[in-house]
């Protein structure tokens, strides 16, 4: 059977994260063809056990059957499909663009701001937690509340971040960012974390049900679409630096004009 016959009516049930799987397929069937399942799943950026979740979740039996498939396809047809059905264009992307933004800030759930809002009342020591693109983004975090007079600790390397880990105590606040939420060391983390003195563990993730959003105090999730460039990560960070802001604006104008002086021009 024509694999495209096999995955159109699946389509519709991919997340994001898969959305962003099916678009590399179609895009490299004539390299995926001859690669082994760990081979694809390495050029993806994800685990084999996820990209074979993928592959069922497509239709496919396992990768044997997808791969034989997409060999049928490439000898029967003379024109493959380029583009994918999740590719928008460009004055179409400014408005989900946009959209992403306004629904991360609209779903911010009031209850769990205020518990944080209350936890920073108590001038904590913050720490944040994270990994790839997302530490550029949390430089300006700790640039942000270092203003407000916070004492923040930013570990940036995985032996800094187990040493962070033990100097967490029970009145201060980890934030951790992970817009997936699957990434092994910080699970870990939050695992140590409560089995210590147990700060308030607050995750920033995607909307997406994930092993960091269920392990947290709290969570709260971000809507964006994840984009890659020759295989480097450049999803928009833009609503992650949002929520921050917003937590932090919330902190200063429940603290007093005696505190600070927040003026809006």
């Amino acid at each position: 059977m024509d694999f495209f016959e096999i995955v159109n009516s699946h389509i519709a049930e991919l997340t994001k994260n898969e959305q962003v799987l099916f678009d590399y397929v179609i895009t490299n069937l004539d390299n995926i063809k001859n690669k082994s399942i760990r081979e694809v799943a390495d050029d993806c950026f994800v685990s084999t056990t996820t990209f074979l979740r993928f592959v069922r979740k497509l239709g496919f039996s396992g990768f044997s059957e997808f791969t034989t498939v997409i060999k049928y396809t490439l000898l029967n047809k003379k024109t493959i499909p380029q583009s994918s059905p999740f590719v928008v264009s460009q004055k179409d992307y400014r408005e989900e663009y946009l959209k992403n933004m306004v629904e991360s800030v609209r779903v911010m759930d009031t209850d769990k701001v205020t518990q944080i809002v209350t936890q920073l009342q108590k001038k904590p020591k913050i720490f944040l937690f994270a990994k790839g693109l997302s530490k550029e983004i949390m430089r300006y975090v700790k640039y942000l509340y270092n203003t407000a007079g916070f004492f923040v600790i930013f570990p940036e390397d995985h032996q800094t971040r187990a040493i962070a880990q033990q100097q967490a105590e029970k009145n201060d606040i980890v934030f951790i960012f992970s817009y997936k939420g699957e990434d092994l060391e910080l699970i870990e983390a939050v695992r140590k974390l409560k089995s210590q003195n147990h700060p308030l563990i607050v995750s920033i993730t995607g909307a997406d049900n994930n092993l960091l959003q269920n392990s947290s105090d709290l969570n709260l999730y971000l809507f964006t679409d994840e984009i890659s460039l020759n295989h480097l990560d450049i999803t928009s960070h833009i609503s992650m630096i949002a929520l921050m802001e917003l937590i932090l604006y919330q902190f200063i104008e429940t603290s007093g004009s005696e505190n600070y002086h927040l003026v809006f021009r």
